[in-house]
């Protein structure tokens, strides 16, 4: 007996953390529904793409998704499909190339983090003030840790590529998905790199300008749970694109990752992918 039954284009899944230790609290996003999922964990879903994408931009029908749900002219268009979004020390707004110059400044030039996380072991990232501890809890990080508030995404991306040349960047979604993180020392971490890094990180402030690099020396390490029963002893992924129904038992729910008892999804990567969702005892 189905006890839900929705359909619509996926977004990635709203997150919300929790207080006092307990799990994040997750929401399937089908177009403008959204659907709790904890209380469904140990029961069985169904996901079943339905043959269509619509851009998430445009709306425009499309065979492939490109950049997690665009179609093919939004994704050549728009500055947040373009390459300095991924390597934010690239930016070339200065040369007057930008895609969407009016995009950029409300997007770009304004505050961005640079944080410490153990996902899948010690990463650095960068993300907008405003989007703590969603970016967090989107990567599955069990600890997280602001280091650094800078004037825009650019510098923001200096100093990640200044930290990653002993700190990794990537998570290894593999090792997200076999279990829980080991606990680490953020801050004993975050001034090691301080330390190490202090000539490259004064060098840019200087480039830049006094007050375009803040460091943070006194923030407090957060933690987060996520609603995980069991973590499956094999890492099997499914994939729409070549399998249009996804179904199992819900056993955990970490980043933007469903665990069945058939194998793992990743939602985000099917955005805009139109969906049939039901749950069932």
């Amino acid at each position: 007996m189905s006890l839900i039954s929705a359909s619509g284009h996926l977004s990635k899944m709203a997150i919300a953390p929790s207080a006092d230790g307990e799990p994040v609290q997750y929401q399937l996003v089908l177009d403008d529904q959204r659907i709790a999922l904890n209380e469904h964990l140990g029961k069985h879903i169904t996901l079943q793409w339905q043959g269509e994408i619509h851009c998430c931009h445009c709306g425009r029908k499309t065979k492939k998704s490109f950049a997690q749900g665009f179609c093919y002219p939004c994704f050549s268009k728009l500055a947040q499909c373009d390459s300095c979004m991924m390597s934010p020390e690239k930016c070339h707004f200065a040369a007057g190339t930008c895609r969407e110059p009016q995009w950029a400044e409300q997007v770009c030039f304004n505050d961005h983090i640079v944080y410490l996380a153990n996902s899948s072991g010690l990463k650095v990232g960068i993300t907008r003030a405003t989007q703590m501890p969603v970016r967090w809890l989107d990567q599955g990080a069990s600890q997280a840790l602001p280091i650094a508030r800078v004037k825009n995404r650019r510098l923001s991306g200096l100093i990640e590529d200044l930290l990653r040349q002993q700190v990794a960047d990537k998570t290894n979604w593999r090792a997200l998905l076999k279990g829980d993180a080991v606990p680490l020392d953020l801050g004993a971490e975050r001034d090691r790199l301080f330390d190490r890094f202090a000539a490259g990180i004064d060098a840019i402030e200087q480039q830049e300008g006094p007050g375009s690099v803040t460091l943070i020396e006194n923030a407090a390490t957060e933690t987060f749970a996520y609603p995980v029963m069991n973590y499956p002893l094999k890492i099997s992924s499914h994939n729409f694109d070549k399998t249009a129904e996804v179904s199992g038992r819900l056993e955990g729910i970490k980043g933007q990752y469903l665990l069945l008892d058939t194998g793992v999804i990743n939602l985000r990567k099917f955005t805009s992918y139109n969906t049939g969702f039901t749950v069932t005892d």
